[in-house]
């Protein structure tokens, strides 16, 4: 069923996010990340005590695709 939509103000869209107005079939946004961090990178709370002597990330990977996404239109 058609749908009647006022007046829209889009501010942003993020990169992976999809706008959408009126009927849709299928939505679906594919991307993909790989992070590397060292130790203590992601943490978060209040009054944190983090002791790092020695740290190291291996960032080396042998994969030449570890995630492959495809589209089809």
């Amino acid at each position: 069923m058609p749908a009647l939509v006022g007046a829209v103000k889009v501010i942003a869209v993020s990169s992976s996010g999809v706008f959408n107005i009126g009927d849709v079939f299928t939505i679906a946004p594919v991307s993909t990340a790989k992070t590397f961090a060292g130790s203590g990178s992601f943490n978060t709370g209040d009054g944190l005590r983090v002791r790092n002597n020695q740290s190291s990330t291996n960032t080396y990977d042998r994969d030449v695709a570890d995630s492959n996404v495809s589209s089809v239109i």
